[in-house]
């Protein structure tokens, strides 16, 4: 006969030490997104700066990054995760998808350019483009290269007017969907590859332009 259920006891939601550590990942992971949609949700309204703005919101995507990591196959996909617990959070699951912060999604009004800025860039550019000549098509071999060059190029002033911002933000969010192990096809490499060249000879023109 089974005892009666007394309203007053704790529901344990684990009776293992593996179970609770899963159930304090998870609840990591869910307090993540709630703080990302609550700080986009601030910039938006101009309740915080750029400069407030762009490291919380780093700093908070570089923890979902890690927390995915470790929560495994509990969340085969963010979506299903913010389903599961009835989350409705749309400017987290946005900035998510796009990987990095507004202020590189969207450019910024920064500048004058500076001489590291510009070095930094071409070698970005260099780096990114012989990758995918030496046949990386990895999701992990390639998407922090082009995070870091589009970061890089965000910084310049006039650039959220390129054609090339727009390709090379798409090609992020595409390669920010894959799981890490996954594979550009090889007609995708060449696009990319060609949406790259055009994006870095747009690069050298405003150079020689605003020179």
């Amino acid at each position: 006969m089974s005892l009666p259920l007394s309203l007053d006891e704790e529901v344990r939601l684990y009776t293992k030490n593996s179970e609770r550590e899963k159930y304090n990942l998870l609840s990591t992971l869910f307090g993540i997104i709630v703080a990302l949609d609550y700080l986009e949700r601030a910039y938006v309204r101009d309740s915080i700066t750029s400069a407030e703005y762009a490291p919380a919101c780093s700093r908070l995507l570089g923890q979902y990054k890690t927390m995915l990591k470790l929560v495994g196959d509990d969340v085969p996909s963010i979506e299903q995760f913010m389903a599961r617990y009835k989350m409705d959070h749309p400017a987290a699951l946005a900035r998510i998808k796009v990987g990095v912060d507004a202020t590189v999604e969207h450019s910024s009004e920064a500048g004058p350019e500076s001489s590291r800025w510009v070095l930094e860039t071409t070698q970005s550019f260099i780096t990114f483009m012989d990758a995918l000549r030496l046949h990386l098509r990895a999701k992990d071999q390639l998407h922090p290269l082009l995070q870091e060059l589009v970061t890089i190029y965000a910084k310049f002033k006039g650039s959220k007017d390129w054609e090339g911002r727009g390709k090379m933000v798409s090609w992020l969010i595409t390669l920010n969907g894959m799981a890490a192990s996954e594979e550009i096809t090889d007609e995708q490499s060449r696009q990319l590859l060609f949406d790259m060249d055009h994006a870095y000879n747009e690069f050298k023109n405003s150079l020689k332009d605003s020179s």
